[in-house]
């Protein structure tokens, strides 16, 4: 009888073990993909430029990274530049369209999500390390492709699932469910076309919409930029402090 227990014990942690052990091998089949850990981790600052389409709206975007954990968003909309911004302790923005011209530090919720746009890895990177737990849910398609697909708690509390092609170990889609004021919101965010930049692979495609709606935010990516030399006053509040 033991020995039929322990037999029943060892094939139901099979999956257990295989999920674990699958799910870190994906990632590091992502990383690869991307350029590989050696590479990534030489990426010291990004700048990513294009136009963003929301049916007959256009505008431009500019977003820099700097490592550790440095971010700033521009918008800018008829001569109007909007900024989000932050710099490893403070999250603040310019909203010109909204008649302020002066920086103000931002939301709880807002700042949350400059924090996971100042990762300049991204999530699935060393993401032990940042306090993210990753699981292994099985196989999806994202419009006809297969791919493997991932759970990422973020540290946060928030939850993205990543869809990785299963032939390119690629990103195509991540499914965000982000929590905002105490009610969940649920977002998607497909990437495509993918170029080769000082050896890294990124998606010069990108669409973003609310679940299920089929009308898309689109950026088109004209521009990547790296290790370029980014002051760290890019990132500061303008005037006087701010706080965390």
């Amino acid at each position: 009888m033991l020995d039929r227990f322990f037999a029943v014990a060892v094939v139901g942690l099979i999956p257990i073990l295989g999920q674990a052990q699958t799910a870190d091998e994906i990632i590091a089949k992502n990383i690869q993909a991307r350029g590989g850990l050696e590479r990534i981790k030489t990426l010291q600052s990004l700048r990513v430029s294009g136009r963003i389409a929301i049916g007959g709206f256009r505008a431009a975007f500019v977003q820099e990274n700097k490592r550790p954990f440095k971010v700033r968003e521009e918008q800018i909309i008829q001569g109007m530049v909007g900024i989000d911004a932050y710099d490893g302790k403070t999250a603040w923005h310019v909203v010109p369209w909204e008649g302020r011209k002066d920086a103000d530090l931002v939301s709880a919720d807002d700042r949350k999500a400059l924090v996971q746009d100042a990762d300049i890895e991204g999530q699935l990177v060393d993401y032990r390390n940042k306090d993210h737990r990753v699981e292994y849910v099985g196989h999806d398609s994202v419009e006809g492709t297969d791919c493997y697909k991932l759970k990422v708690t973020l540290a946060s509390g928030d939850v993205r699932y990543y869809y990785i092609d299963a032939d390119s170990f690629l990103e195509l889609k991540v499914e965000n469910e982000l929590n905002i004021r105490g009610t969940v919101r649920y977002t998607e965010t497909y990437y495509g076309d993918y170029e080769k930049v000082d050896g890294m692979y990124f998606p010069f495609a990108i669409e973003s919409c609310a679940k299920g709606d089929s009308e898309r935010v689109k950026l088109t990516i004209d521009k990547v930029a790296v290790n370029l030399a980014l002051p760290d006053s890019l990132f500061a509040m303008p005037g006087a402090g701010g706080s965390k």
